[in-house]
Formats: structure tokens, sequence, C-alpha cells
């Protein structure tokens, strides 16, 4: 696939929290065109996605040869970022063998995988750690960059390891959404001195979209991405200099928590 051609990628998860700036950063300059997987093509988010330009919707299920054979004819990239946090790991982990595999049948020229990090084997091997929605995908990472030691000649593939948004900590319903306690923002979250290494939104699309303008360099690449590795007491301080509001980090057991 050449970095200076318009291609056409099929993207799984466009329509998500991440894959929506992806698919804008894909889109931006009309160099890329989107074949984008929704199981809804009237939801608001297919619909604002299609009204980008250089956006064509296909509807259906993942979980389906038939509709991913559909998906990836005719392209020569694909995003896949499988929603592991909805489907469960068994479901993630089967798919996820089988969008390779069919990527490849069907012609892909560069495929680049969504990833979370590989939180249980980090940990060393401590179950206390383990996190469903993250070992699925980094056990698959790590499948598919082994495959791609054989097969990286007929199509490459890279891997985009993200974080925990930025976002999340002052969104409501996500583990690090903060309270009001005495009139002061408070963010209580069992990192002792700990660090998150959170990413921003709008920068996964920029990263995504390296990966497909470079395919030469990033081919077999495991491109891991942060803002920052941040502590809640910076995090606290950075809202309270910003805000004017006070604000601060109590650690809390996790049990507690």
């Amino acid at each position: 696939m050449s970095p200076h051609a318009t291609s056409t990628i099929f993207v799984i998860g466009g329509t998500g929290a991440q894959g929506i700036p992806v698919v804008r950063a894909l889109v931006a300059d009309r160099r890329y065109s989107v074949r984008l997987l929704t199981r809804d093509a009237t939801s608001p988010r297919a619909r604002e996605l299609l009204a980008l330009g250089n956006v064509s919707i296909l509807e259906g299920s993942f979980a389906d040869e038939d509709v991913l054979r559909e998906g990836f004819r005719g392209c020569d990239g694909a995003f896949i970022n499988i929603d592991g946090f909805n489907t469960g790991e068994k479901t993630e982990t089967y798919w996820a063998f089988r969008s390779y595999e069919i990527a490849i049948e069907e012609g892909i020229k560069f495929y680049v995988y969504g990833n979370l990090d590989y939180a249980l084997k980090k940990s060393g091997y401590d179950s206390r750690f383990r996190a469903g929605h993250y070992d699925g995908k980094g056990r698959m990472a790590e499948w598919i960059l082994f495959q791609n030691e054989r097969n990286r000649d007929r199509m490459g593939a890279a891997v985009f390891t993200s974080g925990p948004y930025i976002e999340m900590v002052i969104s409501p319903l996500t583990p690090m959404t903060p309270g009001i306690e005495d009139g002061v923002v408070t963010w209580r979250v069992p990192l002792g001195e700990g660090a998150v290494p959170h990413v921003a939104l709008d920068d996964c699309g920029f990263y995504v979209r390296w990966l497909f303008d470079h395919p030469e360099r990033a081919n077999g690449m495991d491109l891991e991405v942060a803002v920052e590795h941040m502590t809640y007491a910076d995090l606290a301080a950075a809202f309270e200099k910003v805000t004017g509001r006070p604000a601060q980090y109590i650690d809390t057991d996790l049990e507690t928590y």
C-alpha cells in the first residue's frame, strides 16, 4: 500500500469513543476513504461519520464471517478495534483470530489492531490485577505480531496500544469519576503513588493515521502511546490551578474502592 495513494480502510469499532477520532483523522484530507462497520447505520454516531465524506457504511456484526469478508474485500487497509469491554474475552479472542486471517485472505495490505496493555502479564501474572478488557486485547496483539513475523511480506501489521482516556477523569460513570467532598473535587482511586498512562482521544486519531501513512516503518510495530504517566496528585493540582476550584486525590485501598 503506497502511503501516497488514496486507500480504503475497513474500520471495526469506528463509532466507539476511540474510533470516531480515528475515522476523522483518516478522512480529514481525503487521502483515505473509510468503510465503516456498524450494527446500526441510522445511529447518530454513524450518521455523523457518514457526513464527513469519504465514509461509507456497512451494516452488520464483526461476529459474522460473511460481513467481515464484505468489509475487507476491496480495501487495502484495516483498523480493527473490537469492543471487548462489551463482548467479553472469549468473543474478542475468537474474532480477533478470524479477523486477522480473513484480512490476509481478502488481500488487505496493512492491518492495525487496536490494543490495550496485557495487564495480567505486566503484573507478573498476579490475578489481582487481571482485567479482561485489557488482557483480551493484549494476548491478541502479541499473537498478531508473532504471525506478522511470517506474514509481513503478504500483509503488514501493527499494533496500536493506548490506555485510559484522559477525558474519563472528569466524565461520569468511569472508574476514576471524581466526587465532591465538602466542596472539594476529590478523586478516590487505589493508586498509591502509582501513575496512569492516560491518552487523549484526539491523539489516537493522529497516531493511527501515522501508522497508515508509514506502513514500511510501522510494519511489526507496537505503537504504545500516552500523554504521560500521570499521578492523581498531579491531576488534582492541575485541575485546581486551571479552574481555581479546590481539588484533591485520596488514595483508597482496593477493597474499599
